[in-house]
């Protein structure tokens, strides 16, 4: 198991030889020590491979990633798994604003709080946070899911277009064009899937609210002109 150490090692060093890693590498697992809350820690990696990093990081963790699982055995700064394309993020702490921001693919959990902003932009990122969001979660999320267990704050999914927002605690208000909608069957199956690939066999999936557009934005009508 390759182990870098971030105390001596500088992060170019360290995301120069992942870049370097080609799929059929036997290389599958890294460690990474003493991060202290250093930015751009394996951001664009590209390979079918495991990254575990032993402590907080700061900004853009993970940032682009495709095929690769990377674990942070702490919290993470903004923008985690900002842009990600495939794979699986986990942070085992809490995740400043704007975690999973323009996202495509892939899933990333969170253990602890996620801040504002998580899931902006989402374009097909599934989020699990197995604790509760801040303002403007979901801000112009135009698809993939996003599932809290927790509360949400202020003007949960404003703007957004075709995601699914699934909130198990409170949320304090909805954003522009951000209705409850009903949980059907087939989105009870869509989170039990979630549920269960971040890990919570057990959490019941009919004890959520379901959140998306009102569809009332997608073309400007003069009505509608203070809501834009």
């Amino acid at each position: 198991m390759p182990t870098v150490d971030l105390a001596t090692a500088p992060v170019r060093e360290l995301n120069a030889a992942l870049h370097s890693l080609q799929p059929s590498t036997n290389e599958t697992v890294w460690r990474v020590q003493n991060p202290r809350g250093q930015h751009a820690i394996a951001v664009g990696l590209d390979a079918p491979v495991t990254v575990e990093i032993d402590g907080s990081v700061g900004y853009y963790c993970a940032g682009m990633n495709k095929q690769a699982t990377v674990v942070v055995n702490g919290s993470a700064g903004q923008g985690l798994a900002e842009n990600m394309m495939s794979g699986r993020v986990h942070v085992k702490g809490d995740a400043s604003s704007a975690a999973g921001a323009t996202a495509c693919g892939g899933l990333l959990v969170i253990d602890g709080n996620a801040s504002a902003r998580c899931g902006i932009s989402l374009r097909g990122l599934d989020i699990v946070v197995k604790g509760s969001v801040g303002h403007m979660t979901g801000f112009m999320a135009q698809a993939g899911n996003i599932v809290v267990l927790g509360d949400a704050g202020d003007a949960l999914g404003d703007s957004i277009y075709e995601a699914r927002l699934f909130v198990r605690g409170t949320v304090k208000s909805l954003g522009t064009d951000c209705i409850e909608k009903e949980l059907r069957e087939e989105h009870r199956m869509l989170l039990r899937s979630l549920l269960d690939a971040a890990g919570l066999p057990d959490v019941d999936a009919a004890g959520f609210r379901r959140y998306g557009s009102g569809r009332k934005l997608y073309n400007f009508h003069i009505d509608n002109i203070g809501a834009y």
